[in-house]
């Protein structure tokens, strides 16, 4: 038997706003945008860091106060998500240029390079070149 984390809902404001930061800053891949009719405003969106991912983030854009006090803030203000990397150097300085706020500066440690940065909404992310043994 073989099982995986397909996806990860992560609340948005706005899902255009979201996917424009995600593919913009990031270089993601916008995987599906699609209308869900029977649902009000609401779309089904992926995002992806590469058109291979096999893992993908659903933009689940809040639809309520109680949702809403949750954007930028899922994990409580820890490190939220983690995007591992084979090139830490290109991909820091590529965030970098598109104007991506770190928090923590590149650091070595015995498990990889790691850098810590928030999202458009202040969620933050680990992005991390991990050691291959």
């Amino acid at each position: 038997m073989t099982r995986n984390i397909g996806k990860v809902a992560i609340l948005v404001k706005d899902y255009d706003e979201a996917i424009q930061w995600y593919t913009g800053k990031l270089n993601f891949k916008l995987i599906e945008d699609k209308p869900l009719p029977d649902q009000g405003d609401k779309r089904w969106v992926t995002i992806a860091p590469d058109s291979y991912s096999t893992f993908q983030l659903l933009l689940a854009k809040a639809s309520t106060e109680h949702q809403s006090q949750f954007i930028g803030n899922q994990s409580g203000g820890r490190v939220f998500l983690f995007l591992y990397t084979t090139d830490f150097s290109q991909d820091y300085s590529a965030f970098l240029s598109n104007g991506v706020e770190f928090i923590r500066e590149p650091e070595s440690h015995s498990y990889g390079r790691v850098a810590v940065f928030k999202d458009l909404y202040g969620n933050l992310w680990d992005l991390i070149e991990p050691i291959i043994e």
